[in-house]
């Protein structure tokens, strides 16, 4: 999906942009025509001529990885989420075959959901989302932050192209809403805690029963 880290910037501002019920198709040209009269605002300014933001989802937490992107979401609408997943494919796609001189689909098959649906599983896919994955994006790669938590803890949390840092205190972006987690996980010394123990003792606290439940996920 991401060549380089232009195509990674692109897909943050598709998030935040296309996450909305009147998103229109040719948004990314708006939006540079936008900033390119109002060069002081912001990457993620709204033009003042478009209708006030209406989210498909909440938007709860992402990370980015070279091949594939995770969201944690919140349904708010009807169909908002398929609509918002049916909106980015699109753009996605056109983008990549446009840029790249490349035909068809980047997809590999369909986006995959799982429903979170106890305390204990949110316990660990949220952390799995953003700081495990996060992790995995580390020069030195997920073994090595294991082992060294803390350096790589503040190098995750710096990584643009995840929400850990917002759930870290260190950043506050307009594409996610942090309210509904925190209000479960509490705030950034509560959620670096939960981040530790999934990643320190991932493997011997989680029972067979759970783990089955992300089978198609390395726990590696």
């Amino acid at each position: 999906m991401f060549k380089d880290e232009s195509d990674k910037w692109r897909c943050l501002r598709l998030h935040h942009f296309l996450n909305d019920l009147s998103a229109k198709d040719n948004w990314f040209r708006e939006i540079d025509q936008f900033r390119s009269g109002n060069p002081q605002k912001h990457f993620f300014a709204w033009p003042e001529t478009w209708p006030n933001r209406d989210p498909l989802f909440t938007n709860c937490g992402f990370t980015l990885l070279d091949t594939h992107r995770h969201l944690l979401g919140q349904v708010t609408k009807e169909g908002g989420f398929s609509k918002f997943m049916q909106k980015t494919g699109i753009s996605e796609v056109k983008h990549f075959n446009e840029k790249y001189k490349e035909t068809g689909t980047i997809f590999q098959g369909p986006y995959e959901i799982r429903v979170i649906d106890s305390d204990r599983y949110l316990m660990w896919v949220v952390p799995y989302v953003m700081c495990k994955n996060t992790f995995e994006m580390h020069p030195k790669g997920l073994n090595w932050c294991t082992q060294n938590f803390e350096e790589a803890w503040q190098w995750a949390i710096n990584y643009p192209f995840s929400s850990l840092g917002d759930y870290a205190g260190v950043r506050n972006s307009p594409i996610v809403d942090t309210a509904p987690l925190k209000e479960i996980l509490g705030g950034p010394s509560e959620f670096k805690m939960l981040c530790r123990d999934m990643i320190l003792g991932r493997k011997e606290k989680l029972d067979k029963k759970f783990i089955d439940k992300f089978d198609y996920l390395s726990l590696d």
